[in-house]
């Protein structure tokens, strides 16, 4: 079923043999798998999130990741992909910010992809105000976002940053409601300018806030298998199904593939199998996720197309 997949970041979204050949080449250990069937805490997927991004060591390196990120989703019938890049820690190794974003964008020019640039909950609203004014000097930056644990940020300290790439026309695209009620949520879409919440089924334990998110129509970038692993949710309690009844958009993404081991293809597959959607909520699901995407226009049509032609061959 053609689909986009909205909620990627750049180092979860490297091929685990592209990893084991990087770590070979620069003389780094792999990480350990995130052991699956039980809970952790945040430390032990950020931990391991760190060291495969140490792996990527040159411009070489990063322009082949996104290359390859690409080919994947297109393969998983994806007619857009937003790939979602912090450039802070690769900035020491390539000569700053501008390189980073440069090389990421190189490796997506043509093709049916989107540069979301991203700071993160753990650093300062200023720095997060740099990587803004950044942004938006790249008309091929799509959107901006906040990501990694909310609890370590606050949503006033990013308001700068997300008016400013707001004024500039970027989607807003922040983290918001993975360990943080409901109230984070609304706080995002009211203060921060969200088109899109990364997560946020939290938003699930008040009615206003779904409400909230169902007015404004801001969508839920929904990535099934991150959740089980940190403890937050199993595939039967996610709530996508009431989500879709009470009008809120929801966008199925994949997150970080290298470490959670499923793409967006198989997210479907899980929405199906496990959480038990229905065809046309599948449906309704991949057209959230083309309409909310940042894709232009006649990819959204086209997309949207073929899905109605999807539904109309399996029923």
């Amino acid at each position: 079923m053609p689909k986009a997949n909205l909620h990627l970041h750049l180092t979860g979204a490297m091929r685990p043999s592209t990893l084991v050949e990087l770590a070979a080449v620069h003389g780094l250990t792999v990480p350990p798998p995130l052991p699956m069937g039980e809970a952790h805490p945040w430390e032990a997927f950020q931990t391991r999130y760190d060291a495969a991004r140490a792996a990527i060591r040159s411009a070489e390196d990063l322009h082949r990741v996104v290359t390859e990120a690409i080919e994947d989703n297109l393969a998983d019938g994806c007619t857009w992909l937003e790939i979602q890049l912090d450039p802070t820690s690769y900035a020491p190794l390539l000569g700053g910010f501008e390189p980073v974003i440069e090389t990421a964008l190189d490796a997506m020019d043509g093709k049916p992809c989107g540069l979301v640039v991203a700071s993160s909950w753990a650093r300062p609203g200023e720095h997060a105000t740099a990587l803004a004014r950044l942004a938006v000097r790249y008309t091929k930056v799509v959107g901006f976002g906040l990501s990694n644990d909310e609890r370590r940020g606050s949503v006033p300290d990013f308001v700068e940053a997300f008016r400013i790439t707001g004024e500039a026309g970027l989607i807003s695209v922040p983290h918001g409601g993975f360990y943080e009620g409901a109230w984070h949520v609304k706080a995002c879409v009211d203060q921060l300018k969200a088109r899109r919440i990364g997560h946020g089924l939290t938003a699930m334990r008040e009615a206003r806030t779904v409400q909230h998110l169902a007015d404004h129509q801001v969508a839920l970038e929904v990535c099934p298998t991150s959740y089980p692993p940190l403890g937050v949710a199993s595939y039967e309690s996610l709530p996508i199904g009431d989500l879709l009844n009470a009008g809120v958009p929801v966008a199925l993404g994949s997150d970080d593939p290298l470490l959670f081991g499923a793409g967006v293809a198989a997210q479907y597959v899980i929405a199906r199998e496990v959480i038990g959607l229905s065809d046309k909520q599948l449906a309704a699901v991949a057209t959230h996720s083309i309409t909310s995407s940042a894709a232009p226009g006649d990819i959204k049509r086209n997309t949207v197309e073929a899905i109605e032609t999807w539904c109309a061959k399996i029923h």
